[in-house]
């Protein structure tokens, strides 16, 4: 099984800006947030925790490794969709003509990536976890969190701006006969305890 964990909070996530390959450490409350995640996944006994290479990641991925007793691994599949000029722009902000964006999977961000650049990246990582027994967890961000979701459903990239996935969240998929499967999908219930 691979959990798919959502990093914790930023101040630009609290602000509503675009967050791609900026680099900015978790608020007081996204490390709360991981330490919430490391509570409900250790006592799973993940035999692996991956994670992006981003200072937010590995920060909510050592959290969850420590409580493990085991080592953060990095996994540069696993980065954030790089938005290009729209980086760290508030949402409010993004231009009109988004809409290209919005339809399109393959249209990429000025100076920046796809949907199915992420995409491309994401499936192999996916399918390389679940080859493996027992539980990974790979803490990453939004855009790769739907890329693995699209694919486990069978469904195109353009359903990622259909779905919405808090900060802290964890999303299960498993794997049988050879096919992968969404077993949950944006879990919080960890985040209120």
């Amino acid at each position: 099984m691979l959990a798919f964990v959502r990093h914790g909070e930023t101040l630009d996530n609290r602000e509503g800006r675009l967050l791609g390959r900026s680099d900015p450490p978790l608020t007081p409350k996204g490390r709360l947030q991981a330490e919430a995640l490391a509570a409900a996944l250790a006592p799973l006994e993940p035999g692996a925790v991956f994670s992006s290479p981003l200072a937010r990641a590995v920060e909510t991925a050592t959290s969850i490794a420590q409580a493990c007793g085991i080592e953060v691994a990095v996994d540069e599949r696993l980065i954030e969709i790089d938005y290009g000029q729209w980086e760290r722009r508030s949402l409010v902000d993004v231009p009109a003509d988004a809409a290209a964006v919005s339809t399109d999977p393959a249209a990429t961000f000025p100076e920046g990536e796809s949907l199915v650049d992420v995409s491309a990246r994401v499936v192999p990582f996916c399918k390389d976890v679940l080859a493996r027994e027992g539980l990974v967890v790979a803490v990453t961000h939004v855009s790769p969190v739907k890329a693995a979701v699209a694919w486990a459903l069978g469904v195109g990239d353009e359903i990622a701006w259909r779905m919405h996935l808090s900060l802290g969240s964890i999303t299960r998929l498993g794997e049988r006969r050879g096919e992968p499967f969404l077993l949950t999908f944006n879990e919080t219930a960890h985040l209120r305890a």
